[in-house]
């Protein structure tokens, strides 16, 4: 018999724990994937593709009978109550100073597994989330702070004159600075960027 695997509708949370992508290949390694029904419209994914992928619509009590849960965030002591004993829940749980969080995990008698300790190994890189959410971030960073500025980055010559390109300032270089640069560039910014660490120099 197939193992059932449960994809809930987050709270606070606009993002989804599958898609369906994601649904299409744990299908094909014999998983009975069952979405909660709306899951995906805060990501502007219907059920209908969910279904078209191969999943089923369930409802939130349907979480009782999954022996795996794909979940963004980290389930709450209260949905912890609806889960089954041995139930396998993969999200990112943010363990550090959550000691109480962590203990209701054990407590509910699951087995969890946080995808931030996911290894950034080459052969683990497409589960990486920490280097693919900081990737948006630093992109969306720039969007908003573009929004809040509220005139034009790139250099822009009329006939009424010339205002020249906005200045960007891009405060550490990681995964999501880097990001940030490329973004504030390509929309005409002048950037600049500093870091305390002297071996990303040659990565900006």
């Amino acid at each position: 018999m197939a193992q059932t695997l449960f994809i809930p509708k987050e709270i606070d949370e606009p993002r989804v724990g599958g898609s369906p992508e994601t649904v299409k290949k744990l299908t094909a390694l014999g998983f009975a994937v069952v979405v909660e029904a709306g899951a995906g419209v805060a990501s502007r994914i219907p059920d209908g593709e969910f279904v078209a992928a191969g999943a089923a619509i369930g409802k939130a009590a349907d979480i009782a009978r999954a022996d795996v849960v794909l979940k963004v965030r980290r389930p709450s002591s209260a949905e912890l109550k609806a889960y089954k004993k041995g139930a396998v829940v993969i999200a990112m749980l943010d363990p550090y100073g959550n000691d109480a969080a962590v203990k209701a995990l054990a407590d509910a008698g699951v087995t969890a597994f946080t995808m931030e300790f996911m290894p950034r190994i080459t052969r683990a890189q497409v589960m990486d989330v920490l280097s693919s959410q900081a990737n948006l971030a630093g992109y969306q960073a720039v969007i908003d702070a573009a929004s809040e500025y509220d005139r034009a980055l790139p250099m822009m010559m009329t006939a009424a004159g010339t205002v020249p390109a906005a200045k960007v300032f891009i405060m550490g270089v990681g995964v999501a600075g880097l990001q940030a640069i490329a973004t504030a560039r390509r929309l005409g910014a002048v950037v600049t960027a500093t870091d305390v660490r002297p071996a990303v120099k040659e990565q900006v």
